[in-house]
């Protein structure tokens, strides 16, 4: 397969659509003299109006999909659209950072569903240190005043995108030719959050127009948001790792789990993003729609994490140091772990303070040229376009802070407490600087697409198919890490001075007072909520003045650099059916991946490929079984990529254990053949009764395993990813109910039961939760909207830590809208997000507390002016 190139493939686009301007213009010259037509249109905004909508789109599909439109220009339901996404059946949201950023569907991972917009993958990017790009999209970059509608898909047909197994989300933005001839919409809002005790602005704006002729439009919006975000908590960090314990009678229990450590820790951060938008649509005859896009997403993130910490595994216990009145829990696994008592010895390390200093950003741009032709038994659609994102952080640098001490450890599923005897955590002045534990990070993630996308559809007459739809589509796909390591070298005699001077510092010498109470929500009595805080400007002043004089060095990271491109070649053969009620689609996509995977393989960049070519069958059937009630069955098979970490091709040997990590670009997709039934009753206006049947049966997953390797002739344990030699089962039922009563009043909900299973083991399918329920209730009038909605999944499951799977427990949320239509034009609009402050609640199987997490609630208030 040949790839097109990046310049080459911009300066075509680009010239495309400069050629297309003038033959816009002279469409509109041959139009003014030519007979007018006049079209009258009923538009319908409001809840009801956004919810009638949703349903047609369902009622209308040609598979199993579900549908969000938003009431009006800039009025989506959430001002996230992630959590918007968790009203419809069958997905949840992370909302690990108090916002939803990652989406499971189904029972399945985040990385398991892609998100496209208008049709195309959109290039995302992190800026924490700790995430890797993945298959799945970050929703933190994407403004909801940007979206008309979500369209879910969950039974895919030959013509979609591969690479999603739980379900695809199909993001489309607004076109000008939609709107009004001239629209303009405006709006401010301050956002007030209750943990920083902070309020922010943010401003949108969208004006749209279109000629008397309606043969070209051009639409531009812009949205501006601060945010200042604040998140307490409690956090353990158990690890694999065991060890030997020894109480103060001299009883030695072995093969122990040992937390590394864990803290009281305060996340901040000052956010800035800024979104544009920029359409132009032109219709040089009622035959053509050609549309030109461009989205950028520009986001700053300014955040410090500090952390006060007990470190039993990573200090104490390797000391040797004893244990008074030692309490174990039995681990799944046949072990034990440590969940309480007193780690003696004052003389040992036993307490430190680790403040993390982050300028962080996550930048995307995605521009999109498509063209559209429908001819009198045919139609063609071609699409083209690039799209491009990078993270990352300019600095990240982590100040470490440690003093001699016992610990006083008492852990539960829900319990986090230690004290340490002897030692104030409100005393600077008991903690001093390592400066060989200094480190900075400048880290940057890069995601580049270009895509060529041809598509035709034939009006047929050869039995009961009454259309033939066919397509190709190019993609060259490749994504980049490096990182750049700061380390202070505590041997060189050439700074022997510095570090003196660095190691001197205590952390009462760039502190001005003690942290903000924390916890008010997830602490128990013996929890630690309040410390000797640092001040990030004494720390520039003290500590960063000395490192950036030449105390700090830097080298290339070369356990974080990969590089993965995949070339994808996709065509495909659509049918679609009818005959009298039954009609539906079927049909065949081939794909044909060449992936190529960089990293250092003993020291020296090198490279591993692997191509591979698959077929995803699948048949959507639908059954009018009256005017109102519908039928559907759907059976494909679906196919997901592995995570790009997990494709790279590095080997990082430690020198200390002997031991290795790697990533392993031979790594099979995931497939998964599936089949759903479902039943849709449209009762009424604005309202639907439905309940879908789900199963997939997944062919493998991945899972991390430590094996025998022979490298350089000697034999080391690698830790590395494999694809399971069993795959997983799962099967659920989704119910859904929509009813607007009169009178304003209106009720939806939805309930989802998922059952994951793994064959022949007692694990969990990670991501999955049993149930999942959402409710809204709204009320409007001509003046005023209300909104109250509810979201509950039970608990979920990760990856495997001190012998069991992690566990994020059951989680609830309340959030509620209102809207005032003040005037004619001017609408005055609050919002609410968890109104009850819930707490995320984080533990292994067995109990071992891993993190409590406490975002606290929001509330906006603002105004929008329309015409």
């Amino acid at each position: 397969m040949h790839r097109f190139r990046t310049h080459g493939f911009q300066r075509t686009l680009l010239s495309s659509a400069i050629a297309l301007f003038p033959m816009a213009l002279q469409a509109q010259e041959a139009q003014d003299g030519a007979e007018e037509k006049t079209f009258e249109e009923v538009v319908v905004t409001g809840i009801r109006g956004a919810l009638q909508q949703s349903l047609d789109v369902k009622r209308d599909a040609t598979s199993i999909v579900d549908a969000i439109n938003a009431e009006d220009i800039g009025k989506f339901p959430d001002k996230n659209v992630a959590d918007s996404l968790q009203r419809v059946p069958g997905i949840s949201v992370d909302r690990i950072w108090g916002e939803g950023r990652d989406i499971f569907v189904r029972g399945t991972d985040s990385t398991l569903n892609r998100t496209l917009m208008n049709g195309q993958n959109v290039a995302s990017a992190y800026w924490w240190a700790n995430d890797n790009p993945s298959r799945g999209f970050n929703y933190s970059i994407l403004a909801s005043e940007l979206v008309s509608s979500l369209e879910v898909y969950k039974s895919p047909e030959a013509r979609h995108d591969e690479g999603s197994i739980g379900g695809m989300v199909n993001v489309i933005t607004r076109k000008p030719m939609d709107l009004d001839p001239m629209t303009i919409n405006l709006s401010t809002e301050s956002v007030y959050s209750e943990l920083p005790d902070q309020w922010d602005p943010q401003v949108s704006g969208l004006v749209s127009w279109k000629n008397d002729a309606e043969t070209f439009a051009v639409l531009a919006s812009y949205n501006s948001q601060q945010r200042t975000m604040r998140r307490d908590g409690l956090e353990v960090f158990p690890t694999n790792d065991l060890y030997t314990v020894t109480d103060q009678n001299g009883n030695v229990t072995e093969d122990v789990y040992v937390p590394w450590g864990g803290g009281s820790a305060i996340f901040q951060q000052d956010r800035q993003r800024d979104t544009a938008n920029v359409t132009l649509q032109f219709r040089p005859t009622d035959r053509w729609d050609m549309t030109l896009n461009y989205v950028g997403s520009d986001m700053d993130m300014d955040n410090s994490n500090q952390n006060y910490l007990f470190v039993a595994g990573g200090y104490k216990i390797p000391n040797g140091d004893v244990v008074t009145n030692p309490e174990f829990i039995p681990t799944s696994d046949g072990y034990q772990a440590l969940v309480g008592g007193v780690i003696e010895n004052p003389d040992s390390i036993g307490v430190a303070d680790e403040p993390i200093v982050r300028e962080a950003f996550v930048k995307s741009d995605v521009l999109d040229f498509a063209a559209d032709y429908a001819g009198d038994t045919w139609e063609l659609h071609l699409q083209a376009g690039m799209t491009s994102a990078e993270g990352g952080s300019t600095k990240d640098r982590n100040y470490w802070f440690e003093g001699n001490s016992a610990e006083d450890l008492n852990f539960g599923p829900n319990t986090n407490e230690f004290s340490f005897p002897g030692v104030d955590p409100l005393d600077g002045n008991a903690l001093h600087l390592n400066a060989a534990n200094l480190r900075d990070w400048v880290r940057v993630m890069e995601d580049d697409e270009n895509y060529l996308q041809a598509d035709a559809s034939f009006d047929v007459q050869l039995g009961f198919v009454t259309a033939i739809k066919t397509g190709l589509k190019l993609r060259d796909h490749t994504i980049e890490n490096n990182r750049q390591n700061g380390s202070v070298d505590v041997t060189n005699p050439d700074i022997a001075d510095q570090v003196a001077a660095l190691n001197a510092i205590t952390l009462a010498d760039v502190s001005s007072g003690p942290s903000p109470a924390l916890h008010g929500e997830g602490a128990t009595s013996g929890s630690l909520t309040r410390y000797a805080f640092l001040d990030t400007g004494l720390a520039k002043q003290q500590i960063d003045s000395i490192l950036d004089a030449g105390a700090m060095t830097y080298a290339e990271d070369q356990r974080a650099y990969y590089k993965i491109n995949e070339d994808i070649t996709a065509a495909y053969a659509q049918a679609e059916f009818a005959s009298g009620n039954l009609h539906g689609n079927f049909g065949v996509r081939l794909v044909e991946t060449d992936q190529t995977s960089h990293a250092y393989i003993d020291g020296e960049r090198g490279a591993v490929g692997r191509s591979y070519r698959e077929a995803l069958p699948s048949v959507n059937v639908i059954y009018d079984l009256s005017e109102d009630i519908i039928l559907r069955a759907a059976a494909s098979r679906a196919m997901a990529r592995p995570t790009f970490q997990n494709l790279s091709s590095n080997i990082v040997i430690n020198a200390t254990s002997g031991t290795a990590t790697a990533g392993n670009p031979k790594l099979d997709p995931m497939f998964a053949d599936q089949f759903e039934l479902g039943a849709e009753w449209y009762f009424s206006d604005a309202s639907l009764l439905a309940a879908t049947y789900f199963n997939k049966d997944l062919s493998t997953f991945v899972f991390q395993d430590t094996q025998v390797e022979v490298i350089d002739g000697n034999s080391i344990n690698v830790t590395r990813p494999y694809n399971a030699d069993q795959g997983a089962d799962i099967q659920g039922i989704e119910l859904q109910v929509q009813h607007d009563f009169g009178s304003g009043f209106g009720v939806l909900g939805n309930y989802t039961w998922t059952d994951a299973k793994v064959p022949d083991s007692n694990l969990e399918l990670p991501g999955n939760s049993r149930d999942q329920f959402n409710a809204s209730t709204y009320y409007e009038n001509d003046f005023l909207s209300l909104r109250l909605s509810y979201n509950m999944r039970s608990e979920s499951y990760g990856g495997l830590t001190s012998g069991s799977q992690l566990v994020t427990d059951k989680y609830d949320q309340w959030d509620a809208t209102a809207n005032w239509m003040a005037t004619e034009n001017i609408d005055v609009f609050f919002t609410a997000v968890n109104l009850t402050n819930e707490i995320i609640y984080m533990r292994t199987a067995d109990g071992i507390p891993v993190g409590f997490y406490e975002n606290g609630s929001r509330f906006s208030l603002g105004a929008r002016l329309s015409f």
